[in-house]
C-alpha cells in the first residue's frame, strides 16, 4: 500500500487540511496547523512529502521516527505541526484498510462516550452569566472562557477583583454542577498567576489553562504550590520531551494538541506518559473537524482522559465552522455534552472532499491579533 499522493489545502476560518492518497485507492486525512502559519506549515509538509512518496502507507510508527529524527533540526511549532497532520491521515488509512476505528489499533475503547465543554464569552458579569445559562440549554455540563482580556504584567486591584466577579457570575448562573475551566492563555506573570489564583479558589474551577507562558513554565512548581486549583499546560509543547520537564512540576492537567504535537503518535505517549504523574488528558483543539476526529479517537482509548474542546463557540472568525466540512456533520453531535463513541474506520467522519476543494480557492491569511498596552508596548494575546 504506496503512498502516491500528498495534498494540502487552506480553507476558512484558518485550517489546513492534507489529503493523503494510496496505489490501493484508500485516502486518509490529517490536519497540520500552527494557527496564523498556515503557508509554513505547507511548505513543511511538501518537504516530508519527498521523503513520504512511494513508501508503504502502514509503516505509521517507521516514519514518524524518520519525520521527526531524520532531519539535523528538530522539533518546534512548524515541524512537529507537519508530522502531526501526516501521522493523522496515516492513521486514518491504516483504520480503513484494517475496516476499524483507529481507537480499536490504540488498544480499544476504554469508554463509550467523549465529554465535550463549549467556550462562553461576554464582557461583563451578566453577558457571561446569560452565556452560561445558553450553554447550559445547549446541552453542556462544562465551559470555558478568559476571565480577562489584556492583562498587563502586573495588573490593578480593579482589574483583579474584575476577573473574580466575571468567575462569580458563572458559578452563579451554572450553580455546583457545572464544570468551568478558566483559560489565561499564557497572559499572565508567575507572579499574578499566584495573586489572582487563590482569589478564585472558592468558586472550585476545575483547572486553569496556560497560567503562565510555556517559556515560563519552570515557574510552575511555584504557582502550584500558591494554589489549589489544578493547572493544566500543554497546547503550545509539542512532544513528550517538552511535557516531560512539566509533569514533575505539578501540573494536574496535560493539553497537547493532536494537530501540533505530532499527532495520534505523540499525542498518545504524552497521555500515557501523564498518567504516571497522576494528570489527566484534556486535548487541546479549537480546530477543525479533522484535529477533533483526531482527539476523540486518543480519547477514547486513554484511561487519564478528561474533557475534551471543540471549536465551536470559540468566536474567532466568521466562514465555515466544524461541521461545514463534514458529509454526515451528526458525528459530532453535542446535544447531551458528549460525543458518543465514533464506529466508522479510520478517524471516523467523511471529509466533504467537494467543498474542501472548493474553499480553498481562496486561501485564508488568518493571523492573531497584535495587543499593545497604554504606553504602545506589546502585551502577550
Amino acid at each position: 500500500m504506496k503512498i502516491t499522493k500528498i495534498e494540502t489545502f487552506q480553507v476558512p476560518p484558518r485550517w489546513l487540511f492534507l489529503r493523503m492518497e494510496t496505489d490501493e485507492g484508500l485516502v486518509g486525512w490529517g490536519e497540520p496547523i500552527v494557527e496564523g502559519r498556515a503557508d509554513s506549515v505547507a511548505a513543511a509538509v511538501a518537504e516530508m512529502a519527498d521523503y513520504l512518496i512511494g513508501e508503504d502507507a502502514s509503516r505509521i510508527e517507521d516514519h514518524w521516527q524518520v519525520l521527526t529524527k531524520g532531519g539535523f533540526y528538530r522539533g518546534g511549532p512548524v515541524f512537529a505541526s507537519a508530522v502531526a497532520g501526516i501521522d493523522q491521515a496515516l492513521w486514518d488509512i491504516k483504520g480503513k484498510a484494517l475496516d476499524v476505528p483507529v481507537y480499536e489499533l490504540l488498544g480499544g475503547a476504554v469508554r463509550d462516550k467523549v465529554r465535550m465543554y463549549t467556550w462562553i464569552h461576554g464582557d461583563s458579569p451578566e453577558a457571561l452569566a446569560d452565556a452560561t445559562r445558553t450553554a447550559l440549554g445547549a446541552g453542556f455540563n462544562a465551559v470555558k472562557f478568559c476571565p480577562a482580556t489584556k492583562v498587563a504584567p502586573m495588573d490593578t486591584a480593579a482589574s483583579i477583583r474584575s476577573m473574580v466577579n466575571n468567575l462569580a457570575a458563572v458559578r452563579g448562573a451554572g450553580g455546583d454542577e457545572l464544570d468551568i475551566a478558566l483559560d489565561f492563555h499564557g497572559r499572565f506573570t508567575p507572579a499574578m498567576s499566584r495573586r489572582v489564583l487563590p482569589l478564585m479558589e472558592e468558586f472550585l474551577p476545575m483547572f486553569v489553562e496556560e497560567a503562565t507562558l510555556p517559556e515560563l513554565s519552570a515557574d510552575l512548581g511555584l504557582i502550584a504550590q500558591a494554589t489549589s486549583i489544578p493547572l493544566a499546560t500543554g497546547e503550545r509543547l509539542y512532544s513528550r520531551w517538552d511535557f516531560r520537564s512539566v509533569l514533575g512540576c505539578g501540573v494536574s492537567v496535560v493539553q497537547p494538541d493532536l494537530s501540533h504535537a505530532g499527532g495520534i503518535s505523540e499525542v498518545r505517549r504524552i497521555a500515557a506518559m501523564a498518567e504516571t504523574y497522576g494528570a489527566l488528558l484534556a486535548p487541546h483543539c479549537p480546530l477543525g473537524p479533522i484535529a477533533l476526529a483526531a482527539s476523540v479517537q486518543v480519547d477514547v482509548a486513554s484511561p487519564n482522559f478528561l474533557i475534551q474542546e471543540q471549536s465551536r463557540g470559540v468566536e474567532y472568525t466568521d466562514g465555515p465552522d466544524l461541521f461545514d466540512y463534514l458529509a454526515d456533520p451528526q458525528v459530532f453531535n453535542m446535544d447531551t455534552g458528549y460525543i458518543e463513541r465514533p464506529a466508522a474506520p479510520g478517524l471516523g467522519v467523511v471529509i466533504d472532499e467537494e467543498r474542501v476543494r472548493f474553499e480553498a480557492r481562496t486561501p485564508h491569511q488568518w493571523r492573531n491579533s497584535i495587543w499593545r498596552q497604554s504606553d504602545n508596548s506589546f502585551l502577550e494575546w
